[in-house]
C-alpha cells in the first residue's frame, strides 16, 4: 500500500459496533482484539465460523508476535477465544478450525467438548522448509465441526473437475466423464484430501505479506460447502481479509476482527479490488479445477 492508501483505509477502520444490531456489524471490518471486541458483537447470529488462529509457533505477525508456549498453556489460550465465540452462533452453525499436526489432539480434544467433529481436511501447502533430520512440514489441517446435526452442506458446490488420465467407454460413450473442447474430464466428489491448492506467491493478485496468508480457493471451498447465500461468515482472525474477500465475491456476508492494523488496512483494499474483479484463481465456470488442469484462455 501507499502511504496515502494507508492513511484512507485507516479511517475506515472500525474499532467498535456502530450500534448492536445486526446491520451495524455485517460486512465490516473490526481492528480490534477478539477478546474485547466479541462480547459486543450481537448473539446467534452466525451461519459459519472460520477460525484460524495462530499455530502454536513463535512468528511475527506485523507489529506483534505470538510466542510458542506448552500445549496446557496453548489449550487454555485457544479455550478462551472459544468461550467468546460460542454465544456467537446459530444453532445450526457450521465451524473450519485451522491448524498444523502439532496442535491436531489439542484441537480434537477441545473441539468434541463443544461442537460435533465430523471431519478433518488436510491439504498439501505446496511449500515449506527442509528437514535434514525430519520429514519435511508441506500440509495442514482444518477441522470440520457443527454446533448441531441440523447444519447446511452443499457437495454440489465443492465438486473437483479433475483431468480423465484413463477414459473408459461404454458403447464407444463417455462413461462417468466428459469430453469437450478443453479435454477430458470427470467431477468427482470431494474428499477430505485437498491437492489442488496453490499458496499464494508473489505473482498471484491475491498475494499479501502476511506470513500465513490462506488462498482464495480454500475459503471458497469451505464457505460454497457449509453456507448459503446471504449467511453471515466470521472470522475472528481476518488476518489479511481472505475470507471476507471470499465472502464478498460468493454474495455471503461477513465480519472481520484483526487486531493488527497493517493487516486490516490490506483487507480493505482487497475488498475494493473484489467488487471490480470477482474471480477466484482455480473456480471457474461454477466448479474446482484440479490443479494446473484449467485451460489457459479460460483463465
Amino acid at each position: 500500500m501507499t502511504p496515502e492508501e494507508r492513511t484512507r483505509y485507516r479511517s475506515q477502520l472500525l474499532k467498535r459496533p456502530v450500534g448492536s444490531s445486526l446491520p451495524e456489524v455485517l460486512d465490516q471490518v473490526f481492528c480490534a482484539d477478539l477478546i474485547e471486541m466479541a462480547p459486543q458483537l450481537p448473539r446467534a447470529f452466525v451461519d459459519l465460523l472460520i477460525l484460524d488462529p495462530p499455530y502454536n509457533l513463535t512468528k511475527k505477525f506485523g507489529s506483534q508476535t505470538f510466542r510458542s508456549r506448552s500445549l496446557e498453556e496453548y489449550r487454555v489460550c485457544f479455550s478462551e477465544w472459544l468461550r467468546l465465540l460460542l454465544p456467537l452462533l446459530k444453532p445450526n452453525a457450521s465451524v473450519y478450525v485451522c491448524g498444523d499436526w502439532a496442535i491436531g489432539g489439542v484441537l480434537q480434544s477441545i473441539l468434541s467438548e463443544h461442537w460435533i467433529v465430523r471431519n478433518r481436511i488436510t491439504w498439501e501447502r505446496e511449500t515449506g522448509k527442509g528437514a535434514s533430520r525430519n520429514w519435511k512440514n508441506s500440509s495442514e489441517d482444518i477441522w470440520f465441526c457443527t454446533v448441531s446435526e441440523d447444519y447446511f452442506f452443499d457437495v454440489n458446490a465443492v465438486k473437483l473437475k479433475r483431468r480423465v488420465i484413463a477414459p473408459y467407454r461404454d458403447d464407444g460413450k463417455p462413461k462417468d466423464w466428459t469430453e469437450s473442447e478443453d479435454g477430458k474430464f470427470r467431477l468427482t466428489h470431494p474428499s477430505n484430501l485437498w491437492t489442488d491448492l496453490t499458496v499464494p506467491f508473489w505473482s498471484m493478485p491475491e498475494n499479501t505479506d502476511h506470513p500465513t496468508q490462506k488462498p482464495e480457493k480454500l475459503l471458497a471451498k469451505l464457505l460454497l460447502a457449509s453456507s448459503q447465500p446471504d449467511a453471515v461468515v466470521l472470522d475472528p482472525f481476518l488476518g489479511s481479509g481472505t475470507t471476507a474477500v471470499v465472502a464478498r465475491k460468493l454474495g455471503r456476508h461477513f465480519v472481520g476482527i484483526e487486531r493488527e492494523e497493517e493487516y486490516a488496512c490490506l483487507a480493505l483494499k482487497r475488498l475494493e479490488y473484489a467488487k471490480a474483479n470477482p474471480a477466484i484463481q482455480g473456480f471457474q465456470r461454477g466448479v474446482f479445477w484440479e490443479r494446473n488442469s484449467l485451460p489457459a484462455q479460460s483463465l
